[in-house]
This record gives C-alpha cells, sequence and structure tokens, in this order.
C-alpha cells in the first residue's frame, strides 16, 4: 500500500519541522549535485534555515555564479547594452576631438593677442601678419559702413526736422494773421507823445501855454480816442479858452 499525499504546509510541530528540513536539505543538495555531474550543468544551491544558518552548494563556485546570473539578468534587461556602450565610446571620442579642436583655437587666440609666439616659425609668423591685416581692414571697412549709415540717417533726420519748423512757421503766421484781423486797430504813443493808431490818423496832445494863470489838472487815466473831425473842432475852442487866459479842461 503506497504513501498517502502529503499536505503542503507548515509544520507546527518544532521538532518535526527540523527532522524534515534536514532530510529534505540533504535531498535537495545531492539531487543539484547529481544535476552538475550528469548534466554538466553549473548549479548553485543557497539555502538558510529558520534560524539563519547558510547552506550553499556551487558545482563551479556560488559567488561566479551568482556574478554570471547578475550579468545574464542585467543583458536580458537592458538588450541595448551594447549598443549603448558603443554610444558611450563615440562620445568620448568625439569629447576627444572637441578638447582638441578647443585647445587649438586658445592657442590661436593667444596668437592673435601677441602672446606665446616663440614657438612659431617665421613661416607661421607671417601667416598670422596677414590673418591680423586682414581682419583689420575688414574692421575698416565696418567701420565706415557703420558711420556713412549714421550720417545718412541724420540728413534724414534733419529733413524732417526742417519740415516739421517749416510747418510750424506758416502755423504761427496764420495763426498771427487771424489774430490781428480779429485785434482790431491798434494804437502806439510816438516820441512827442502823439498818440498813432496802427490805421491812418494821430492825435496830438494840447500844449501848456506859459501865461496860463490857471493850474493845470490831473487826467489820470487813458486818453480818450477823438473821431479827425470833432478833434479839430475841439483844438479851435481851446485854442480860444487860451485867448482868454484860462484853460478849461
Amino acid at each position: 500500500m503506497g504513501r498517502g499525499r502529503v499536505e503542503l504546509k507548515r509544520i507546527e510541530n518544532k521538532i518535526n519541522r527540523q527532522v524534515t528540513f534536514s532530510k529534505r536539505r540533504n535531498g535537495l543538495l545531492k539531487k543539484a549535485y547529481e544535476l552538475s555531474v550528469l548534466c554538466d550543468a553549473e548549479v548553485a544551491l543557497i539555502v538558510f534555515s529558520s534560524r539563519g544558518k547558510l547552506y550553499e552548494f556551487g558545482s563551479v563556485g556560488t559567488s561566479k555564479t551568482l556574478e554570471r546570473y547578475q550579468h545574464c539578468c542585467y543583458t536580458s534587461q537592458n538588450p541595448n547594452v551594447a549598443n549603448r556602450e558603443a554610444q558611450a565610446q563615440n562620445w568620448y571620442q568625439e569629447m576627444s576631438k572637441l578638447k582638441a579642436k578647443f585647445e587649438s583655437l586658445q592657442r590661436s587666440q593667444r596668437h592673435l593677442l601677441g602672446e606665446d609666439l616663440g614657438p612659431l616659425s617665421v613661416k607661421e609668423l607671417q601667416q598670422l601678419e596677414r590673418q591680423l591685416e586682414s581682419a583689420l581692414s575688414q574692421a575698416k571697412q565696418r567701420k565706415t559702413q557703420l558711420m556713412l549709415d549714421q550720417m545718412e540717417e541724420l540728413r534724414k533726420k534733419e529733413r524732417r526736422l526742417g519740415e516739421i519748423n517749416k510747418q510750424l512757421k506758416e502755423q504761427l503766421e496764420a495763426e498771427g494773421a487771424t489774430y490781428r484781423a480779429f485785434q482790431g486797430p491798434s494804437w502806439a504813443a510816438t516820441s512827442d507823445g502823439a498818440i498813432v493808431d496802427g490805421n491812418s490818423f494821430s492825435l496830438h496832445p494840447l500844449q501848456s501855454h506859459p501865461n496860463m494863470d490857471c493850474e493845470p489838472t490831473l487826467h489820470i487815466g487813458y486818453h480818450q480816442f477823438v473821431p479827425p473831425e470833432s478833434a479839430m473842432v475841439r483844438n479851435q475852442v481851446e485854442e480860444e479858452r487860451f485867448m482868454l487866459g484860462c484853460w478849461v479842461p
């Protein structure tokens, strides 16, 4: 009569669990050894007991098998590792080229500034001189072009300001003519005391008589405008009053 099926679960009895662990561990180690010998396979076995004790077996060494395992897992997870390594190598070469070019440019810059000229030969110095002359010529041409552009811009600005000035002058003259038209006749005093308007006639003040007995009367204010016709009549009346010896305003 055969053995019954054993239910796979944790053995609660501590002694039975320890006995079962020892038996099955020895059988597992034996099977690993047999597999490595019979099939020429690389086998590594690591077992930790419940108390933390290590049991291991390796056909070629456990550490070597683990390194191979890690490398195999890393390669399987990253299929483009070889491409990345090749790309990294290309980047390194490119970086080396750029570094050499950068050093060459720095050396050329120092030569253009007149530094580190000792190692240069006569031919290299002549080539450096031609480069400097060419650079100086281009700089002069560029400076001349910029100055011409600035002069042209200033001429355009001058023309615009002249046009604006002309427009403002015409506008000022038009406003002045309009103002004089609405202002009417203007009055001005001459050197002899006469009041002259801007149109046609002038008014002369009365002259004092040396034999005048009456006291003069002070007038404060402005001269009253008298039309030409009435001014003549008034002058005649005042002359008659002067003849009588007394001036009445």
